[in-house]
């Protein structure tokens, strides 16, 4: 049998940090299912829903990841999972959609909201600041599931969104692989 956890690790990021971390969690009998990696700043953050045998205790998780290097002085944090531990299809991704311009106040508001207007879902988003002569730019990616009846409306909407941002876009569909569908500046 085994428990479902809820595993965070967030630490000062470094080479090799997902391969120790992971290789820990093999060691453990670990079995990762939905799992995110992202630098945030110089920090890290490793985030999983995973299945662990009973026969090891969430705090024996806990502890052995701590003792990796650097991960002592982040935060290690496993948890026992109760929701499911698979999505549903919203969290299938149909689009990968990236915005790259000038950092705005409230950006990512804006295009969160026409998702959610065309009950678009958003399953995965990063953005980063890039120091640029003149002003930085502010790239933000989202793998969004748009249902199918909402798609070329929704497209549309973050194209005219994005236009009034000064922000060039481009979407790539999900679907046997990526394939880009449209480019727009």
């Amino acid at each position: 049998m085994t428990a479902v956890c809820l595993i965070s690790v967030i630490c000062h990021d470094r080479a090799g940090l997902v391969a120790d971390i992971s290789g820990r969690l093999f060691d453990l009998n670990a079995n990762l299912s939905d799992t995110t990696f992202a630098v945030l700043g110089d920090m890290a953050e490793f985030t999983s829903i995973a299945e662990i045998p009973d026969d090891v205790a969430l705090a024996t998780v806990e502890r052995d990841l701590e003792t990796l290097d650097g991960v002592a002085e982040g935060r290690v944090t496993v948890a026992t999972f109760d929701m499911r531990a698979v999505h549903d299809e919203s969290g299938h991704i149909t689009h990968r959609i990236e915005l790259d311009g000038p950092d705005a106040p409230g950006l990512i508001l804006r295009i969160a909201e026409v998702f959610g207007s065309f009950g678009a879902n958003i399953v995965r988003m990063n953005s980063e600041r890039i120091p640029a002569p003149g002003h930085d730019r502010y790239v933000t990616r989202f793998a969004v599931h748009i249902p199918d009846h909402r798609v070329n409306a929704c497209l549309a909407t973050v194209a005219n969104t994005a236009g009034e941002m000064r922000l060039s876009w481009r979407v790539s569909e999900v679907e046997d692989g990526d394939r880009e569908i449209r480019n727009a500046s």
